[in-house]
């Protein structure tokens, strides 16, 4: 007997929609037509170039971050608390694995400064510059001046991207947020969806590796022995 995947299909058409639609409040700007040509025409990165970025996970501690929000400093501290208290119990840096997946809300972090000037991605996802308290045109986390970032008691906190990844944390960029959020933009900017999304893969910052989902990359690491943590 035949069986009808319609109900299916259905579904997933309605999820991409309510996904692309909750990602188009930028500014005033909402989807005026449904993405369901988005959902037919979904590009994702070679599943086997990811697959073998998870294998360079290593240590005996290992541990995944979940970033769906732009939530100030946290999404970053958090993996640099859990190297220095790593290290204040005997365990330096080499022995920790630390995975950072930047998906949902949180995708600008993975592009550089030139998208988030052109786009207005402090604008778009309520991103504050934490000097001016205004939208940032900058990303924040990427090659921050030193002092930037200091937490109470503490002090100065090195939590910017690349300074992280000096210190050998992994950093993603989930393809599907980054498909669905590109065609909102395209949608609202009168672009070709293709052309925007493009733009976005060759403005990921160095080092981040593009993965099918954020959900996906989430499952590959604890299958590489990664403890996972909501980065909130």
């Amino acid at each position: 007997m035949k069986k009808d995947n319609q109900p299916q299909l259905n579904q997933r058409r309605t999820f991409l929609k309510q996904f692309a639609t909750g990602a188009a409040v930028l500014g005033a700007g909402i989807i005026s037509s449904p993405l369901q040509s988005v959902a037919a025409d979904i590009s994702l990165p070679d599943v086997s170039d990811a697959d073998v970025w998870f294998n360079k996970v290593k240590g005996k501690h290992r541990m995944v971050f979940d970033v769906t929000q732009p939530h100030e400093i946290f999404p970053f501290a958090w993996p640099k608390v859990f190297l220095l208290t790593n290290a204040a119990t005997g365990s330096p840096e080499k022995d920790c694995g630390v995975v950072v997946i930047l998906r949902h809300n949180a995708i600008p972090y993975a592009m550089g400064n030139p998208l988030w000037e052109k786009y207005k991605f402090g604008e778009m996802f309520k991103i504050n510059d934490e000097a001016s308290k205004t939208p940032a045109t900058q990303n924040p986390f990427w090659q921050p001046k030193p002092g930037t970032f200091k937490a109470p008691g503490i002090g100065e906190v090195k939590i910017g991207i690349d300074e992280l990844q000096a210190s050998g944390v992994m950093f993603c960029a989930c393809d599907m947020a980054l498909t669905v959020f590109s065609a909102v933009v395209a949608e609202n900017t009168k672009q070709d969806a293709a052309a925007v999304k493009k733009e976005w893969l060759a403005g990921l910052l160095p080092g981040v590796q593009p993965v099918p989902s954020g959900i996906w990359a989430v499952g590959r690491a604890q299958e590489h022995g990664c403890s996972y943590c909501f980065a909130s």
